[in-house]
């Protein structure tokens, strides 16, 4: 077989030579080649007459400890898309806005604006698992404008919820964790940029809001301030402030149909979140104070304070209660005395910044046809149920059974309309899932991106002992407060593992690991779990006894006290069908759709 024509000059062989060359260059540039679909900020038109732009804002939120960067957005539930407004109040060399899982610099879904030095430039980026920055090759964050105001550097964007690009955040119901860095120098390229080398932060917001109304207020709403007393923030990056307030003097009983925050201004990038609880009925003078809730000098009687009235936290706005239900306050059986409690974040150290936020609760006395009440449902704050050392994952699950929910609620069942999930350090996502028979009928609130930075302190990412359930900080707990009507006796619906069940896996462990030390009642449990030998078999072990093993039910009433039955060894609840997540319009799928429930934070 001839492979050349005997004709064929050298030169002509030269020439196809270095064609061929020249043509395989090209093709491996134009693989290698960054996206040519990013924003060149020079050819960008302002144009802020556009009708489809969403000109309100109504969620913000300050990122940084300075106030120097500010988010804010809107939601198009039609389109399943996010309009973001970033303001930026001083300008250098670009800016970077990202999420990521926990809020991480790697393996991030960025949105960049940078400077080479001479022109400016709007991409949609990702992070690899070192920090370092790489473009998008599908640009999913479309820039809108670009503007210079008086107080900063204004940018509108949007993106979809979903992209389906392996590199882009799924943007979906619960916490977004987001991050922000500043450039401080030009880029000649972005995969210069690596984000571990830039000042970065992290924020955590709720995105996605109930796409309702706000109902109007009745005529004779009156307000009532439960503020912090003109308070010095201490110094500190975290501070927990405790304030005791008394109510009106023979105050009546009223409704509380909306809360919202009230903010001194300047400290919005401080105050992180608020709460208001009221007091024990049964305590009858509670001391007045004003200082720090982790003061160990601090009255007793504050620890009886536990009946959350309000909640709020950075980036969420007024809380509005349906129209035919309110939250009592006052009258013979409410408590006289509330306890405010804020959370200061001041990384920066501020000093002798006074402070005087707090919670504005709208009340009426023309009562609504119900009382709302808050229940209490998961795991029974107990070291019996705990979390083994050195997991990466671990489920633990509490139950209302349908036994306690007959008992406790009317024939007519309850109406759902808000929900506050809450752990400890080691929580990073919460479920409740509404039941029927053996089938999963309905997600009350799904956060699988929980973080306790946006309700207490700091994670701890790597456990090496044994964490137990229980009250402190550094035990662990995961419930959910739902707010509901009508309200009714059933104040908390939880479980835990039944201890002589608990008993047997301690003993069963210990004697698999040749230890036939005696394990009894008179060695506290948390002891216990702290003396197995921790490996992979053990953890199993007390995950299938998790989620075999009887449970003990706290059916319990207003007063404490157990509803009337036999709680103790009840079977867990069997579901056979879980429900399926949905999925976005690029995966081939409906619309999801957003439930009219408020995460009340």
């Amino acid at each position: 077989m001839r492979i050349f024509n005997r004709n064929l000059r050298l030169q002509d062989v030269t020439i196809m030579y270095f064609t061929a060359l020249a043509a395989l260059m090209v093709i491996l540039v134009a693989s290698y080649q960054a996206p040519t679909n990013i924003v060149d900020m020079s050819s960008l038109k302002s144009d802020s007459s556009d009708p489809n732009l969403p000109l309100m804002m109504p969620f913000r939120v300050p990122l940084d400890p300075r106030g120097e960067l500010q988010l804010a957005w809107n939601i198009s539930y039609a389109d399943q898309e996010v309009y973001m407004e970033l303001r930026v109040a001083e300008l250098r060399h670009g800016v970077v806005l990202g999420m990521s899982d926990r809020g991480e610099l790697t393996n991030a879904d960025l949105v960049v604006l940078w400077d080479s030095g001479t022109k400016s430039y709007f991409g949609d980026a990702w992070s690899d698992s070192e920090g370092h920055v790489t473009l998008d090759s599908h640009q999913d964050y479309e820039l809108l404008e670009a503007k210079q105001k008086p107080d900063g550097f204004y940018l509108l964007f949007k993106r979809p919820f979903s992209t389906c690009d392996p590199k882009d955040y799924l943007i979906e119901e619960g916490t977004v964790h987001i991050i922000y860095g500043f450039l401080d120098q030009p880029l000649a390229s972005l995969e210069q940029l690596n984000l571990s080398r830039i000042h970065t932060g992290v924020q955590r917001v709720l995105m996605l809001r109930p796409n309702t109304p706000s109902p109007n207020l009745p005529p004779d709403v009156q307000t009532l301030d439960v503020l912090a007393p003109n308070v010095i923030i201490p110094n500190q990056e975290t501070t927990y402030w405790c304030f005791i307030q008394k109510l009106p003097e023979n105050m009546p009983k009223n409704h509380i149909v909306m809360y919202e925050s009230v903010i001194t201004p300047g400290n919005e990038a401080i105050v992180h979140h608020i709460e208001v609880f009221e007091c024990s009925p049964d305590i009858r003078d509670v001391p007045e104070y004003s200082g720090s809730c982790d003061d160990k000098m601090k009255p007793r009687k504050l620890n009886f304070c536990r009946h959350v009235l309000a909640a709020w936290a950075m980036g969420a706005e007024a809380f509005y209660y349906p129209t035919d239900a309110g939250l009592p306050m006052g009258g013979p059986e409410s408590s006289r005395f509330l306890r405010l409690e804020v959370h200061y974040h001041n990384p920066l150290l501020i000093s002798d910044r006074r402070d005087a936020s707090g919670i504005r609760l709208h009340y009426t006395s023309s009562l609504r046809r119900y009382d709302a009440g808050i229940m209490e449902l998961g795991l029974v704050y107990t070291p019996v149920m705990a979390i083994p050392p050195k997991e990466h994952t671990f489920y633990l699950s509490g139950y209302c059974t349908s036994k306690c929910t007959r008992t406790a609620l009317p024939s007519g069942g309850i109406y759902i309309f808000a929900s506050q999930l809450h752990t400890h350090l080691a929580g990073r996502g919460v479920r409740t899932v509404l039941v029927r028979g053996d089938k999963e009928l309905e997600v009350v609130q799904e956060d699988q991106h929980f973080s306790t930075h946006y309700q207490t302190i700091r994670v701890l990412r790597n456990m090496v002992n044994v964490l137990p359930g229980g009250f402190g900080i550094m035990e662990e707990m995961c419930v959910n407060y739902i707010h509901y009507y009508p309200r009714t006796q059933l104040e908390l619906c939880k479980s835990h593992v039944d201890p002589e069940y608990l008993q047997k896996y301690f003993n069963f462990i210990n004697r698999f690991h040749g230890n036939d030390q005696c394990v009894c009642t008179e060695v506290s449990v948390t002891e216990q779990y702290s003396q197995l030998h921790w490996d992979t078999f053990t953890a199993e072990v007390l995950d299938s006894l998790y989620n075999t093993a009887p449970i003990s039910m706290h059916c319990n009433q207003s007063t404490s006290q157990l509803f009337p039955g036999d709680w103790e060894k009840q079977p867990i609840p069997v579901v056979t069908a879980v429900l399926e997540k949905p999925r976005y319009p690029c995966e081939g799928g409906a619309l999801p759709t957003i439930r009219a429930l408020t995460p009340a934070v």
